[in-house]
């Protein structure tokens, strides 16, 4: 029975009837009836909304006690319509059935209409008793009705979920082995113990197409000597459930013995459970993309012409010889082609690439040893490299052997070509060097063995290379020392030998190097020729000398003092000298007589009559030409004649033998001889290296005109010319 509402009206057995008119009997009786199975009813609706809801209910079945006919189905209705607003609880059944014997008379029954007394009372506690009948019969009948339709519905859905699933499961199936077939990578799938139970044919074409040699087989027979030890690790890790999955490079060998490389993944699969149950292996044939990628790679590390190691991979190897541990050394052999670039002019580039890959075969023949290789790093440059233990006797050997299989000529377009080479050698222990600083060393002591006379060996020497290192940091420092104004000059004193009045002074150009110090000019020099500085170093060399004379004569009154200027071979061709030379003394306003420029005599062997041209302009206009260290060319003296000189400087090596007494008699002849010839030609001259009282008098005896060097002075500042008192020094013979 449900619970009775909060405030029950008054039982059936009571006298008072409830008051007011039937709707709002009906509505009350609505009431109880809906606090009575409200709680147990799953509804959606709120109380008052279920309360309104049973109001047509509570009506029918008033009307039903009412009725002239009793209808016993109106009961069976009301039933149903419980079970239809959800009232399924079988204490809701229980409620309603309390409420309707309890509270329906009361409230909406009357007394039967056509029986009289208590006669109608009974009819209406028949007709409630037989309504409760049908309510019950009615609930139990539909709520059969609707248990059997959900039961059914059920049925259908798991029916409709099995089908779904049936065919989700072969479409899933379908799909799998459209990729399994269909996939342009290999696919296969092995047992735990290595055996391949399935592979699709992408995977069978990667092995040659024989389904013997994959299907059935086991993973382990497929071992590679190029396997790493990783590669079977992770796999035994993968097999025993410790990893998932492994990703690596891996070749295998095809039925007919070639090299399958891919990239392979494999997968662990397992059950429902998690316990390991199978492998899957996703294969991706590489072996066209790596064979690609070793012609590219044999590309960029081969010299396309000769097919030897180029500098890239000459470099690899030298960088793993001296990463070398233990007693480990090596040897180096850097070769350079003597007079290569003369095959390339006058045979053409095409014969000079022909006789380059002869000499690569020629010195590839020569590497044969152990730990030996030849490579070319551009041009007619190769190298060639030997390790080991004793490579000192090594690499000379094979220096040895390369300038002997150079030594047999190459027939080249019917011509027979000597090829020489100078061959630099750098020997060591690994790990102290650098391979470029071991390049840079072979490098200098290749052009070592070239200067002195090609078709060689040197041993690399730590100290010339040093001195190598220094010229060249001079060199590429010489533009920027010009700018920077590091240059400046000194002069030494021309000296009359008859009376020793200072006669003028020679302009020597020194260099303020910020980390050298003071360099002489045999330092920077030579560097200023082969760079080309030369010209712009003279002229300012020139400017200035011709500057200081200028100033010696204005502030000294030295009208016969006249400075003397060194011109290299270089500016003597160069086709501005003497428009140069003219505009420098028209500026500072200096007599030409005044200025006097020195050349050496090498520069003139062999000098035509175009290349003294400018010097026959400079003295026609009054400038004094010296020929420098004269008897050091082996010049033709009957070309003085041809040479516009007024000064010989004769050179210190005829004088040395005069520095002390008795002076040597053959040294004595010789400037004797010299003197008498430049005198004869009106030519004055000069003696450098004067460096004892004795030589000067000797000098002077034998008739020489002027002299310069320390017994007078040194090389000094320009306001020491007028300091220095040699008149009353006059020299005599003892």
């Amino acid at each position: 029975m449900a619970p009775a509402p909060a405030a029950a009206p008054p039982g059936p057995g009571s006298q008072a009837a409830p008051q007011g008119g039937l709707e709002d009997r009906i509505a009350r009786f609505a009431t109880i009836w809906g606090r009575a199975i409200f709680p147990v009813t799953a509804t959606s609706l709120t109380r008052v909304e279920f309360e309104r809801h049973l109001v047509p209910l509570t009506r029918t079945l008033t009307e039903a006690l009412h009725a002239r006919r009793f209808d016993a189905a109106v009961g069976q209705r009301v039933g149903t319509e419980l079970v239809a607003v959800h009232c399924t609880d079988p204490e809701a059944l229980a409620g309603t059935l309390g409420v309707i014997e309890s509270y329906l008379v009361l409230y909406c029954g009357s007394p039967y209409p056509h029986s009289p007394g208590s006669e109608g009372a009974e009819e209406s506690r028949s007709r409630c008793a037989r309504l409760q009948h049908g309510i019950a019969a009615g609930f139990a009948r539909a709520l059969r009705e609707r248990t059997l339709r959900e039961q059914e519905a059920i049925a259908r859905s798991a029916l409709t979920a099995r089908i779904d699933a049936q065919q989700a499961l072969h479409a899933s199936e379908e799909r799998f082995r459209a990729v399994f077939e269909g996939a342009a990578v290999g696919i296969g799938i092995a047992d735990l113990d290595g055996n391949v139970l399935e592979c699709n044919d992408a995977l069978l074409q990667m092995f040659g197409g024989l389904e013997g040699h994959v299907r059935s087989r086991n993973v382990s027979e497929w071992g590679h000597p190029d396997d790493t030890p990783h590669v079977w690790r992770m796999y035994g890790e993968l097999v025993r459930g410790e990893r998932e999955s492994y990703r690596v490079e891996k070749p295998y060998y095809r039925h007919d013995g070639t090299v399958l490389w891919t990239n392979l993944t494999v997968s662990l699969l397992r059950d429902p459970d998690g316990v390991p149950q199978y492998q899957l292996a996703l294969m991706e044939d590489t072996t066209e993309r790596r064979l690609l990628n070793l012609r590219l790679r044999y590309e960029a590390t081969h010299d396309a012409l000769t097919g030897l190691p180029n500098r890239t991979l000459f470099f690899e190897r030298l960088e793993k010889a001296l990463s070398g541990t233990g007693d480990s050394r090596f040897g180096l052999c850097y070769l350079d082609l003597d007079g290569f670039k003369a095959v390339n002019d006058s045979l053409g580039h095409s014969a000079g690439d022909r006789l380059l890959v002869e000499v690569a075969d020629r010195l590839q023949s020569c590497a044969t040893g152990p730990g030996e290789v030849v490579a070319r790093l551009g041009g007619d440059e190769f190298v060639a490299l030997t390790t080991g233990s004793d490579t000192e006797e090594k690499v000379t050997d094979l220096a040895v052997r390369i300038l002997s299989a150079l030594s047999t000529p190459i027939r080249l377009e019917g011509r027979e070509l000597t090829v020489r080479g100078s061959i630099g050698i750098v020997e060591g222990r690994a790990r102290e060097r650098t391979p470029a600083e071991v390049l840079r060393s072979a490098d200098i002591t290749m052009y070592r063995a070239k200067a002195a006379g090609g078709n060689r060996f040197e041993f690399a020497d730590a100290e010339a290379d040093a001195r190598a290192i220094t010229r060249h940091g001079l060199t590429n420092a010489l533009p920027a020392a010009l700018e920077r104004g590091e240059f400046f000059i000194e002069y030494q004193p021309l000296v009359h030998l008859h009376d020793g009045s200072v006669h003028g002074a020679e302009a020597l150009v020194r260099w303020s190097h910020p980390q050298y110090g003071v360099l002489g000019p045999d330092r920077f020099i030579p560097l200023a020729e082969r760079t080309g500085l030369i010209v712009p170093l003279g002229r300012w060399v020139l400017e200035e000398s011709v500057r200081q004379a200028r100033n010696w004569r204005n502030q000294h009154g030295g009208g016969s003092l006249r400075v003397n200027v060194n011109l290299s071979p270089t500016q003597l061709h160069h086709p501005g000298l003497v428009a140069d030379t003219v505009a420098v003394l028209e500026k500072s306003g200096l007599a030409p007589g005044a200025l006097c420029l020195e050349v050496t005599e090498s520069a003139l062997i062999g000098a035509d009559d175009e290349l003294l041209e400018p010097l026959r302009r400079l003295a026609a206009l009054g400038v004094d030409i010296a020929l420098d260290d004269f008897g050091t060319g082996y010049s033709n003296l009957a070309n003085l004649r041809r040479l516009p000189v007024s000064v010989l400087k004769l050179d210190r090596s005829f004088t040395q033998g005069m520095q002390q007494q008795p002076a040597d008699p053959v040294d004595v002849k010789i400037v004797e001889g010299i003197v008498a010839l430049a005198h004869s030609l009106e030519l004055a001259v000069t003696v450098e290296g004067v460096e004892t009282g004795v030589q000067a008098a000797q000098l002077r005896a034998l008739g020489c005109d002027t002299a310069q060097g320390w017994y007078y002075a040194r090389p000094g500042a320009p306001d020491r010319i007028h300091t220095l008192s040699l008149s009353d020094a006059v020299p005599t013979p003892s």
